[in-house]
């Protein structure tokens, strides 16, 4: 969480005459991050075992009995339809999408996610910034979803 601090001043007035005081810091702690809808898990490691840490937690999503997609926006290419397969995956409940054009992923997250058609959103975003976390856990919560980031160093 950031903190930064907004200068102001303060006056005080008496009978005789308006003195001004001396400039005083306020430190100003920004809303607080609705968590409930964002997830994030890092992942570090040979790209075959993240991928083995992460398929029995993907094979859960795809099978929940919700009629909302489990949404997966731009996987890493180690990710693929044969892979998602050959973990149980639930590939009919189980959407792949990329962003088009000049549109970034983060961007395609927060579109899926406000839309409320995916229970779950798992993107693969590295180091999101917190404005950009707010973003996403607005865009969950408007979407009655869970946004999960797996950030990655493989």
């Amino acid at each position: 969480m950031s903190i930064y601090t907004k200068r102001t001043q303060l006056a005080l007035f008496d009978q005789q005459a308006a003195k001004p005081l001396p400039l005083v810091e306020q430190v100003i702690a920004p809303a607080p991050l609705n968590t409930d809808f964002c997830s994030e898990l890092a992942l570090s490691g040979q790209p075959r075992q993240c991928l083995a840490l992460l398929a029995p937690m993907l094979k859960a999503l795809s099978e929940q009995q919700e009629q909302r997609w489990l949404t997966l926006v731009s996987p890493p290419v180690e990710l693929t339809r044969q892979w998602l397969k050959g973990t149980g995956l639930n590939t009919e409940r189980t959407l792949i999408i990329y962003p088009k054009g000049l549109q970034s992923s983060q961007e395609l997250v927060c579109q899926v996610l406000g839309l409320g058609r995916s229970h779950t959103v798992i993107s693969w975003l590295n180091l999101v910034a917190p404005a950009a976390r707010q973003r996403l856990a607005e865009a969950a919560q408007q979407g009655n979803a869970h946004s999960i980031n797996i950030a990655q160093s493989w």
